[in-house]
């Protein structure tokens, strides 16, 4: 005999030291579990840590004082799993610092403290269920998710970072979406990671560990589903389409200096023209690419013209304006197409705008000035749409993080046949922003069956195919071009298209109504044995 404790007895003595925890050791452990679980998180994806933070998460709110104590374990992880997961809100801040710089606490910590309440309504949930063993697990991941949609439309949304995006370097794993969007993805995700709580339960070890192991039983068949959907993928491409994406790598405080503004629509005509611009049929550049009034600069207009492939045209991002004289005066962020002879072909204004970026909310109680170029606040565009561009399939235009939402990225009417994402993502400098902004919109393919073309001003420029898988794209910091093909679109639609949040809200509300009706059926069981 070794005399060391058997594995089960460790756990639960872990389990319990978690429990007894009070005062700032309960919080700052709270902390450092949110803030681990963000490892998982696009760039790093250290996905294991999340099979010890939502474990320690599970036994902090067995500990607590009662509800309170709860809420309070799930706040204090969200703040700290929103704060690590947010920290390059900083940089967007600081290309500007003498105005923007003091904001940064308030930024980064204000919205984790805010998004952190999410959470903290999960943990609640699951302690007001009474549900206990893998019961409590199942209601935590039920409401966990239910908090992800919530946070996706709620105060304008902001759905980053949804937990289902640990698994982007597994596309097998992300074909899950397809059926239950992202949110059901994190659904499986915090189902699985939680589960381990159970090892410090006074269960038999055997009912223990055969909790824990359903939970990866449970991601090796999300995993085995999405393999065999790839396996029979046949994805092709649209006949007469070439595009060509250009990434300037321009930094964002050079973007609007007057002295700079005519060498950086210069610098993407060049780029465009470059060798292998004969064998494109249509150029597309990020957000603001092109620094102008386009509608209503004739010259700016012809200078993207020249970059125009004969037959086809320049998608661009740049800003629109109300004409000269017009009242009131308006300015939109919109993508605009312009054909070879300078005419304007398609313009869509973005809907879903950034707040305190584009916008500020409360304008007349707020003394700050909104962090983009320009004293105006930007106006909203009607909402998601199909355009139509002349030698292109229709497509849904999305404009910076438009494209993070489930569920909201084809509009009413006619069906896109795919996704063109623009956006400037300098803001972010070399942070994990850039990845985490990337991760959601190759989930919106995903869940649309339908082919992603993503053009950023420093990266991360994409085409993926309507799997979510990248055939093309240059990174992070690069300056050049990309080309390729147009991936065609599934035929028909996917569930999540079809069906929208519903499929995976359902299954929530039933992980958690299991979760409860489950424990009180053992219960029951066992108080009738002799």
């Amino acid at each position: 005999m070794s005399g060391r404790p058997a594995p089960g007895a460790s756990v639960a003595a872990l389990a319990a030291a978690i429990r007894g925890l009070g005062g700032w050791r309960r919080r700052l452990l709270a902390i450092a579990l949110g803030a681990a679980a963000a490892l998982a998180l696009p760039p790093l994806h250290w996905v294991p840590v999340l099979w010890l933070a939502f474990p320690g998460l599970v036994w902090l709110a067995d500990g607590g004082t009662g509800r309170r104590g709860a809420f309070g374990a799930g706040w204090w992880f969200g703040f700290g799993h929103f704060s690590a997961g947010l920290y390059w809100v900083s940089h967007a801040l600081l290309t500007d610092p003498a105005r923007f710089g003091w904001m940064i606490p308030f930024a980064v910590f204000g919205l984790g403290g805010v998004l952190a309440v999410f959470p903290a309504l999960a943990v609640l949930a699951m302690r007001l269920s009474g549900a206990r063993g893998a019961g409590r697990v199942s209601v935590l991941a039920g409401a966990w998710t239910i908090g992800e949609w919530l946070r996706s439309w709620m105060f304008t949304g902001f759905p980053w970072n949804l937990t289902g995006t640990v698994w982007m370097p597994s596309d097998a794993m992300l074909q899950f979406a397809a059926l239950t969007g992202a949110y059901g993805l994190s659904l499986v995700t915090v189902l699985a990671a939680a589960l381990p709580a159970v090892l410090g339960d006074p269960w038999p070890a055997a009912r223990q560990w055969g909790a824990a192991a359903a939970g990866i039983a449970l991601l090796a068949v999300v995993w085995a589903g999405g393999a065999l959907r790839l396996a029979t993928a046949d994805s092709g491409y649209v006949d007469g389409v070439r595009l060509r994406l250009v990434q300037a790598n321009i930094a964002q405080n050079h973007k609007w200096r007057d002295d700079l503004r005519r060498r950086n629509l210069a610098d993407h005509v060049a780029l465009s023209r470059a060798p292998g611009f004969e064998g494109a049929t249509h150029v597309v550049w990020p957000e603001t690419a092109a620094p102008y009034f386009l509608t209503t600069d004739a010259g700016a207009r012809q200078a993207v013209a020249s970059a125009a492939p004969p037959g086809g045209a320049v998608l661009t991002g740049a800003p629109r304006a109300t004409p000269p004289g017009e009242a009131p005066f308006q300015v939109w962020n919109s993508l605009i197409a312009v054909d070879p002879s300078g005419a304007v072909t398609g313009v869509y204004d973005k809907a879903h705008l950034v707040p305190f970026g584009e916008y500020v909310p409360l304008r007349g109680l707020l003394p700050i000035a909104k962090i983009t170029h320009g004293g105006t606040d930007f106006s909203a565009g009607p909402g998601p749409r199909t355009m139509a561009v002349p030698g292109l399939p229709p497509f849904s235009p999305l404009i910076c993080y438009e494209g993070i939402f489930p569920a909201a990225v084809v509009g009413d009417g006619a069906r896109p046949a795919w996704l063109l994402n623009v956006t400037n993502d300098a803001w972010f400098g070399f942070s994990a922003g850039p990845y985490q902004h990337l991760a959601a919109a190759r989930m919106r393919a995903i869940e649309e069956g339908l082919p992603l073309v993503r053009a950023a001003n420093t990266g991360i420029s994409v085409v993926t195919d309507a799997y979510g898988r990248v055939v093309a794209g240059i990174g992070l910091g690069k300056r050049g071009v990309v080309d390729s093909g147009l991936p065609a679109p599934l035929v028909g639609l996917t569930p999540f298209a079809w069906l929208g949040v519903a499929v995976p809200l359902l299954l929530s509300l039933a992980f958690g109504l299991v979760g409860m009706i489950g424990d009180k059926f053992s219960l029951m069981k066992a108080s009738l044995k002799p």
